[in-house]
């Protein structure tokens, strides 16, 4: 009891806390101005949803639902239909952005590798509803950045 009477009345504590304090003050910041820096960002990060297309145009997704299947989060719907030419395709596939959580299950179990998380990472939602990414979307995102995701994916091949 003395003795804890003894470092209240000396301020051990808060002599302690000033001096780590005086100690970081002279380290180097470690801040990111992030508009104008960008952080190291692993090759393996996974970001926005994209939807494939073959080189001559065609989609990739043939509806085989084991993406559906996977989802943990159950953030993904799909609905298909057969073609004329008797092919399986999706007519709906929708991902709800805030269901999901970015596991990359999907994209391990397409088997035509049709779905794939990029590495895009600045996106938000300002409206109701933008949260839904539709296979317009998902085929728009693909269209896009075709070239960074055939670059990622060919990167990424050893670990596959």
């Amino acid at each position: 009891m003395f003795k804890n009477l003894i470092k209240t009345f000396l301020l051990t504590e808060l002599g302690k806390g000033l001096r780590l304090t005086l100690k970081n003050f002279f380290v180097k910041e470690v801040t990111v101005q992030y508009p104008e820096e960008r952080a190291p960002q692993s090759p393996r990060f996974r970001g926005l949803h994209a939807l494939r297309r073959y080189p001559n145009g065609e989609e990739r997704c043939i509806a085989c639902k084991l993406c559906e299947a996977v989802c943990p989060a159950l953030a993904i719907t799909i609905e298909s239909d057969v073609d004329e030419d008797g092919t399986r395709r999706a007519t709906r596939y929708d991902i709800d952005l805030f269901k999901c959580i970015y596991c990359g299950f999907c994209e391990e179990a397409c088997p035509v590798d049709a779905i794939v998380e990029t590495r895009i990472h600045e996106y938000h939602m300002e409206t109701r509803g933008e949260n839904i990414m539709t296979k317009d979307k998902l085929l728009a995102v693909g269209d896009k950045y075709e070239s960074m995701i055939a670059a990622d994916r060919a990167a990424d091949a050893p670990y596959r």
